[in-house]
């Protein structure tokens, strides 16, 4: 891992023409001795991968449904997304938290990666197939954190080669533009990536995984102002998605953040690696004790009960519009629901290894983020705690949901549909859908499966963003500790003053910021 950050450091160095960064330690290969070999280049690609590592991109993604009608984010800081002010429409272009560290972050990122495209095609001494696997796996890596930057502000510059002086001030480009960019880098990546699953190229892109996120990306412009599908769009993420092979339903839904489960999970299609001590996280500190989501009264009520009737109201503290009644609504009460849900939460206290926990801060709504919980680590968590489990970016439960919502906006309940969202009920113990659903009907459970099959995963908010629905979902909650406010102009987000005012009057501010 520390020759690792040494070969980040060389491509980083690249951003800056500093003349004290030409110095060569003695201890530190240049950029001049570096880029020699495939050992060489495969480091520096793993570097590249190392920029995933990011708690913006990793272990934070369950703060990204503290900004949906899922949780609540109770600390106002910026590495969890500043996520209060924003469900209450405070946002301006000098917003920190998200606003600030996805444009920020990403593109450091993306700078990281170009660096290494720049190098990597100036070498003739590597095998033709593994350097153009190499370019798509970066490639791959820059259209991910592009589709941040995409999902998040619209209009973005479009950076595909190391800047430089002269270079450095960038004028953002049209949505149509960004969003070929990002599927040129896909399209590329499915093109010369290895037919792989997960297991035997662990935490790096492949191709299938590659036409999942691609099927996302479609997905994300496949419907129109109103939240009626276009067609084309479908059709092509349908396509992409019954293309893909070799991944199946882990047998157990938690198998897929467990730890010690995640290596042999056949679900798992991408996943930022982590492993202790070398590369570790804060998140069973951040969800266990310092209980920085905390799920919704009315995200548990989603749940529908063991038998498949809809969930029962969860009692209410007197008083209280967001606090469950902990004398009436237990751990214990989670039994009668959907198993997902004492899978994804804790009431009041968690259990590891058959003992109770209360965890160390507050909890806003009686609820806890029980579903990426080390089963493996001894509480109570704290500094010293040193998370290790992966954070999944696609896994096959993904795929099905997403290819039985393509199918059911273009032909309505097929049979393919119901036998998607019926393969991800059965794996939970939950009874199959009734028949002969009608196609608004069959969208609505499409879309509370992705709710409750994906919920703390980073999607809730994205998925409300592309369906047209935000404004109605968000404006609606009555059961978080602020109010909510969302407004039209929250779906594209103020470009960071800070950029704009050091960019020299070429980055202009985004319509009604």
């Amino acid at each position: 891992m520390k020759r690792i950050g040494i070969y980040l450091l060389i491509m980083i160095s690249g951003l800056t023409s500093c003349g004290d960064l030409d110095i060569n330690p003695n201890d530190r290969p240049s950029s001049e001795t570096f880029w020699k070999t495939s050992e060489d280049i495969n480091l520096a690609l793993t570097a590249c991968y190392g920029a995933m590592h990011r708690d913006l991109f990793s272990f934070s993604t369950p703060c990204w449904d503290n900004l949906t009608d899922n949780g609540y984010g109770q600390h106002a800081e910026r590495q969890y997304g500043m996520t209060t002010n924003m469900v209450m429409g405070n946002i301006e272009p000098s917003s920190d938290g998200f606003i600030s560290a996805v444009y920020t972050d990403a593109f450091a990122d993306i700078a990281t990666v170009n660096i290494f495209l720049d190098k990597l095609k100036k070498i003739d001494k590597l095998n033709d197939i593994i350097k153009k696997q190499y370019e798509a796996e970066a490639r791959m890596l820059r259209a991910y954190f592009y589709s941040y930057l995409y999902r998040g502000y619209g209009e973005v510059p479009i950076i595909s080669e190391p800047l430089n002086l002269e270079t450095q001030y960038q004028e953002k480009k049209p949505m149509s533009d960004v969003y070929k960019f990002i599927m040129d880098d896909i399209s590329f990546a499915i093109d010369n990536l290895p037919d792989q699953t997960y297991s035997e190229s662990k935490g790096r892109w492949t191709k299938n995984a590659a036409k999942a996120y691609k099927a996302r990306m479609i997905l994300f412009t496949a419907y129109d102002e109103e939240g009626n599908m276009i067609t084309n769009k479908m059709t092509e993420a349908k396509t992409l998605l019954g293309e893909i092979k070799g991944y199946a339903l882990a047998n157990d839904f938690s198998d897929n953040f467990n730890d010690l489960k995640q290596e042999s999970s056949p679900e798992i299609m991408m996943s930022i690696k982590f492993l202790a001590p070398n590369t570790s996280s804060s998140a069973d500190m951040w969800y266990a004790d310092w209980l920085v989501v905390s799920p919704l009264i009315n995200f548990l009520e989603t749940f529908e009960m063991r038998d498949g009737t809809p969930g029962q109201p969860i009692p209410k503290k007197a008083g209280s519009k967001f606090l469950i009644d902990l004398e009436a609504f237990s751990n214990t009460s989670l039994a009668d629901r959907d198993p997902r849900l004492a899978k994804t939460v804790f009431i009041e206290k968690y259990i590891i290894n058959g003992s109770e926990y209360t965890g160390g801060n507050a909890k806003p709504t009686g609820a806890g983020l029980y579903k990426f919980l080390s089963p493996n680590l001894p509480p109570p968590f704290g500094y010293n705690t040193k998370s290790q489990q992966d954070w999944v970016i696609m896994r096959y439960a993904d795929v099905l949901l997403m290819l039985a919502e393509a199918e059911n906006e273009l032909n309505g309940p097929t049979e393919l549909v119901y036998k998607s969202i019926n393969t991800i009920r059965k794996r939970a113990l939950m009874p199959e859908l009734p028949p002969k659903l009608s196609k608004e009907q069959m969208r609505n459970k499409i879309r509370n499966e992705r709710r409750i099959e994906l919920a703390f995963e980073g999607h809730r908010y994205f998925d409300l963003k592309r369906w047209k629905t935000a404004i109605s979902v968000l404006n609606a909650v009555a059961d978080a500790p602020v109010t909510y406010k969302f407004e039209k102009k929250h779906y594209l987000w103020p470009i960071p003053q800070s950029e704009i005012d050091k960019n020299k009057g070429k980055l202009v501010q985004n319509p009604d910021w």
